[in-house]
């Protein structure tokens, strides 16, 4: 599977992200997360506790060099299709059987050019999505600008994380109308912090579920959370052998995050 996983800032992007990651992991599955938001916080979600083992794809400057012929100066030639498929392997930081990278910021060149660092993250997406069997879950940020049209056509869902109000789901749909513009048909929601963790609000979730639904329109609602405090502990505990195990949170909601894996792949 390949999922992008989308959304309003601070509706839980990551976390959903991690927690997908950190069931499949735990399943034997092996996963690249790739965080493609520019306020980068997944590696912290999946357990790491030092961020600075997580260096940015686009400040890997000597490997971009290699890879591209970019030269120092400005405005220089280097390649747009550099060899990416060694990346996952040499340059991921492993977390159990999950190879995570991030993206890091990349700037735009001016009339249309593209810099050295684009080229290598894009050529990079083109190779994860489209030529390898991984499972690939990518945190990113509300737009959908790493992705392609190729791209794009070729992730299994998009998933798009909305809060109970009203600013995440018109977000929700705003992202809705970019994927369809991409090519993109498989895009569903989860609603996160939906009730409390450990209360039975019955009646009053179920409700809220269906204006939720109504709301985002033709987008389906495949999921949701409660709102519990245990999700900032992140999805993953890493012993110092490198060996995982699920936070008390990822242990609470695995059977949530199940089913939302199980509603992806019955709808893909």
């Amino acid at each position: 599977m390949k999922i992008a996983i989308s959304g309003k800032g601070g509706v839980g992007k990551t976390t959903l992200s991690a927690m997908l990651s950190g069931v499949l992991a735990l399943e034997d599955r092996r996963v690249i997360a790739i965080d493609a938001d520019p306020d980068a916080n997944l590696a912290s979600a999946l357990g790491v506790g030092d961020e600075t083992q997580v260096v940015p794809l686009a400040e890997m400057h000597d490997m971009i060099s290699e890879r591209t012929g970019a030269a120092d100066e400005p405005g220089g030639y280097f390649q747009l299709n550099p060899k990416v498929d060694d990346i996952p392997d040499e340059y991921a930081l492993k977390i159990g059987n999950i190879r995570m990278l991030a993206l890091g910021g990349v700037s735009q060149g001016g009339g249309g050019c593209i810099c050295p660092a684009t080229a290598i993250v894009k050529a990079l997406l083109v190779h994860l999505i489209i030529g390898r069997d991984d499972i690939l879950i990518m945190d990113m940020e509300a737009g959908l600008e790493h992705l392609g049209r190729a791209t794009a056509q070729s992730m299994d869902a998009l998933v798009v994380v909305v809060n109970p109000d009203r600013w995440s789901v018109q977000t929700a749909v705003r992202v809705r109308d970019l994927a369809g513009d991409l090519g993109m048909k498989k895009v569903f929601a989860v609603v996160n912090r939906l009730g409390i963790a450990g209360q039975d609000a019955g009646g009053e979730v179920q409700e809220k579920l269906e204006q939720i639904q109504t709301a985002l329109g033709d987008v389906p609602l495949i999921g949701s959370l409660p709102m519990d405090p245990r999700l900032g502990e992140g999805a993953l505990k890493i012993a110092p052998d490198g060996a995982i195990a699920p936070t008390e949170a990822l242990t609470a909601h695995t059977g949530a995050i199940e089913s939302i894996i199980a509603e992806v792949r019955s709808r893909v």
